[in-house]
């Protein structure tokens, strides 16, 4: 089960916790090597490529591509009442939360003339993974088209593994989130390839380029987003999920091994960690893991999980030395369950997103909180961000002087330009004010 590794009387500093921290070792094939071709198959050979591939990985042959709009309204019919209650409970909080978080525009006027407008302009269209595998995600639909939407996104593209256990369509609960959502735009379609055909489009079957891809999904959706990147823009590279938990000796340790089982049930990669300040938690929450990995559903993948290298149960000195471990660590969830939370907020700087107190598990940030669970993962927290509008926007600068305005600082444009040996920038200023033109 998972290991406590007892940091107490060690000299824990923002330069050396990096070294504590766990993370999945990926052994195996050459990735990279691996997506660029499948990827290539298909800007190649497009649908016939697609279709090999579904074969090759899902198991699906004989399948359409396009995912018609009868079958996403017959399965919006079809959907459980709770369920779709839960659905609409869910985009309704999402998009509340989205829209509040779109960036305003703003002006900046000179006392001297001139001005500077920025606005923030959605791009066209945008293409949504939903993974298949191990689990099914109508919450991942929504994370994303609802921010797409809130941004105002004109098209969405939604892309989605066909499914062997479903005839070769796409699971039934994803085509309902779609249609609940107003996208009818569908694709069969998964993995690398899926990635590529985003990027490139598919002209045989009316798939036209997309200027952003989100959404998570395994290690080969995740390199082929790197690979696209620049073509087109991504929101992160979405790897194995990830907890943190930050805990004293207050927190509950039931609470505590519920939350690090609910994430290590995703995938045997899942990374569950504890920073905590108490020996005693630590060891009452390693006997609640034994129970309930034993216990749950996919009580083998929780087990895998929480014996991974990636997974682990540190005590630390003090709450600061968990504050650097956790920063460290930059975890896609980081929990915090302290006496004191809003003492340490302002600190905890690396984290896709931050769930406080006892009663807001990531459970609730999967589904319902009304956050997007869609986060940077693998230490990306560091330096990206989890979705949002502001994945699907550009800000724009509109500049607007006058000739009284310009004629404030000619000069000094003039300056920058002879110290750059650029004389013809200052030269089309001057232009502007030279007789009898």
């Amino acid at each position: 089960m998972i290991r406590i590794t007892d940091l107490r009387e060690v000299n824990i500093t923002p330069e050396n916790a990096a070294g504590f921290v766990p993370r999945a070792v990926i052994e195996g094939e050459d990735l990279v090597a691996i997506v660029s071709e499948l990827m290539a198959e298909v800007t190649a050979r497009g649908v016939e490529a697609l279709e090999s591939q579904a074969q090759r990985f899902d198991q699906v042959s004989g399948h359409s591509l396009v995912v018609s709009e009868g079958y996403l309204t017959q399965s919006l019919r079809d959907l459980d009442d709770d369920l779709r209650d839960a659905m609409e409970e869910s985009i309704r909080r999402v998009r509340v939360a989205s829209e509040d978080s779109v960036p305003s525009p703003s002006e900046t006027s000179f006392h001297s003339g001139g001005s500077v407008r920025t606005r923030w302009v959605p791009v066209q269209r945008a293409g949504v993974y939903v993974p298949g595998g191990k689990a099914v995600y109508p919450s991942s639909v929504i994370m994303n088209v609802v921010a797409a939407q809130a941004a105002g996104v004109s098209e969405i593209v939604m892309v989605t593994p066909a499914q062997a256990d479903c005839g070769g369509e796409i699971h039934p609960t994803i085509a309902a989130a779609a249609a609940l959502l107003g996208v009818t735009e569908v694709y069969a379609m998964g993995g690398a390839g899926a990635i590529a055909a985003l990027a490139y489009g598919v002209q045989e079957i009316g798939l036209r380029p997309v200027s952003v891809i989100t959404g998570p999904g395994n290690r080969y959706v995740a390199t082929a987003k790197r690979l696209v990147h620049g073509v087109v823009g991504i929101d992160s590279e979405a790897g194995p999920t990830e907890i943190g938990v930050i805990a004293d000796d207050t927190a509950h340790p039931e609470y505590v091994a519920a939350d690090l089982v609910s994430q290590a049930e995703h995938d045997e990669l899942a990374s569950a960690v504890l920073i905590t300040t108490s020996m005693e938690l630590a060891e009452r929450v390693t006997k609640s893991l034994h129970r309930r990995a034993e216990s749950t559903h996919h009580a083998a993948r929780v087990r895998a999980a929480l014996e991974g290298e990636q997974s682990a149960i540190f005590v630390v000195d003090s709450i600061e030395h968990a504050v650097m471990m956790s920063n460290a660590l930059a975890p896609e969830h980081l929990e915090v369950m302290v006496e004191n939370p809003e003492k340490i907020l302002s600190s905890l700087t690396d984290a896709g997103a931050i769930f406080v107190g006892d009663y807001t598990p990531v459970s609730a940030g999967d589904y319902l909180a009304g956050s997007n669970h869609v986060l940077p993962t693998g230490g990306a927290g560091r330096f990206s961000s989890g979705l949002s509008p502001a994945t699907f926007l550009r800000s724009q600068q509109i500049i607007d002087y006058d000739k009284a305005a310009l004629g404030h600082i000619a000069d000094k444009i003039v300056t920058f330009a002879k110290a750059e040996n650029l004389p013809a920038h200052g030269e089309a200023v001057t232009a502007r004010f030279e007789e009898g033109l």
